[in-house]
C-alpha cells in the first residue's frame, strides 16, 4: 500500500478524509495538532479515531503563543448563533493565522521523510467561503511550493477530497464508510459538551437535520 499522511484534527471533516485516504489505497499516518486551541477535547478524540481505526499518529504540540485567533485568545469570544448566511460572509475570528500552511509544511516534511506518496487534508466548501487557507487556489499554490522547495516534493501529491463538497455531503460520505462520528467532536468552544450555537456546531446540526437522522453527538450529550 501507498503510505499517506492525513491531518486529523478530530471533527467529522478529517476523520472522513482519513476513511476516504484507506479506500483510496493509502496506509495513512495521522498528524495532531495540538496547537492550544480552546476546544483541546478534539485532540483526545483525533486520538480515539486513530486508535480505533489502527491508524499510527503522531501528537504534534505546536502552541500558537502570539494567538490572533478566537480559537486561541480566551479574550476573544466565539461567534454564537450566526446564520449560514451570515457564517459565509467575512472572515471569521476563527481564523487561525496561516494555520493550514504551518500544518501542511509539517506534514511535507513528514511525508518526504518517511517517502508517502501524499497527504490529505480535510478542507471543504463551507470553510473557503470564510478561511483564505482552505481555498484551491491556496493549496494549488502549496503544491507548487511543494515541489520547489522540497527534494522529492514531486512525488507528493495534495489531497483534498472534500473540498467541493458542504457538510451535508460530507456526513453522507462519512456514514457510507462507516466513520464513528459519535467519537468527533465539533464545537469551538472548550466545554464538556458542546455548545450547539458555534459556526461548527450550527453547520453539523444543519447536515445532520438535511439528511434527517439523529447525531449522536448531540444525542449523547457528549
Amino acid at each position: 500500500m501507498k503510505k499517506g499522511v492525513v491531518l486529523l484534527s478530530g471533527g467529522i471533516d478529517s476523520a472522513t478524509t482519513l476513511f476516504l485516504a484507506k479506500e483510496k489505497g493509502y496506509n495513512p499516518r495521522a498528524l495532531i495538532f495540538n496547537y492550544g486551541q480552546k476546544n483541546k477535547k478534539e485532540v483526545g478524540c483525533a486520538k480515539k479515531i486513530a486508535k480505533k481505526t489502527r491508524t499510527p499518529y503522531t501528537v504534534i504540540k505546536l502552541p500558537f503563543s502570539w494567538k490572533g485567533s478566537a480559537l486561541l485568545d480566551s479574550h476573544i469570544k466565539i461567534p454564537s448563533g450566526r446564520s449560514l448566511k451570515e457564517i459565509g460572509e467575512n472572515i471569521p475570528s476563527t481564523y487561525v493565522p496561516a494555520r493550514n500552511l504551518v500544518f501542511l509544511s509539517v506534514a511535507a516534511s513528514l511525508a518526504e521523510s518517511v517517502k508517502a506518496e501524499g497527504i490529505f487534508i480535510g478542507a471543504h466548501a463551507e470553510d473557503y467561503s470564510g478561511y483564505p487557507d482552505c481555498t484551491k487556489e491556496f493549496f494549488e499554490s502549496f503544491r507548487k511550493t511543494l515541489i520547489r522547495g522540497t527534494k522529492e516534493g514531486r512525488r507528493i501529491k495534495i489531497y483534498t477530497p472534500l473540498l467541493k463538497k458542504d457538510k451535508t455531503a460530507i456526513v453522507k460520505i462519512g456514514l457510507r464508510l462507516g466513520v464513528p462520528f459519535e467519537d468527533t467532536w465539533s464545537c469551538y468552544e472548550g466545554g464538556k459538551r458542546p455548545c450547539g450555537s458555534c459556526d461548527s456546531c450550527i453547520f453539523r446540526k444543519n447536515a445532520f437535520k438535511r439528511i434527517g437522522i439523529p447525531d449522536p453527538y448531540f444525542v449523547r450529550g457528549r
